[in-house]
Formats: structure tokens, sequence, C-alpha cells
């Protein structure tokens, strides 16, 4: 695995995922949302399984993710953050 920082600005191939409850994993980049928070000891919930509902949507970096249809992408820094989304009607 490529390391998780690059100082030439190359994209990792690994990515350190810091969870909401304080727990960080190592996955590659291209590893599915939901089995990444599996090997977190997470769970994300989920409805449809196809995206459409939006039960699974996570917040990564801030930005919305629906990941049962969802990789973890590459990131220049090698780390993401990733938040749950909570609803009240789920």
């Amino acid at each position: 695995m490529a390391p998780r920082s690059n100082p030439s600005g190359r994209v990792s191939r690994s990515v350190t995922i810091r969870w909401p409850d304080g727990r960080t994993t190592t996955v590659k980049a291209g590893s599915p949302w939901l089995q990444a928070a599996q090997q977190a000891g997470l769970t994300i919930p989920t409805g449809c399984l196809g995206g459409s509902c939006g039960a699974c949507e996570i917040e990564v970096n801030g930005r919305v993710v629906r990941a049962c249809i969802a990789a973890v992408p590459p990131s220049r820094s090698g780390e993401l953050t990733v938040e749950l989304a909570s609803d009240p009607y789920w």
C-alpha cells in the first residue's frame, strides 16, 4: 500500500478514516463504505440498498454520501472524517 501522506501531492491508495466515535481505520480507496464501517465495528443504517431512500447517508469531509452505493474515495491527505447522519424518521 502507498503511504497515507504523499509529499508529491499524488493521491494515496490507502485512506485513514476517522469515525464519529473516535476510532480510526485504514482501508484501500475504492472499498465500499458499508464494508469500511463494518471493519471499524460500526453499522451504517440502510433501507433500500439502492441509494434512493437516503437511510445510509453519511458526511465525508462535510459532503453527503449515500454509503450503500458509494466507495471510499482516494484522498490527497490520506485521511477522511466521517459523521453519521441522524434522521428522526428512520
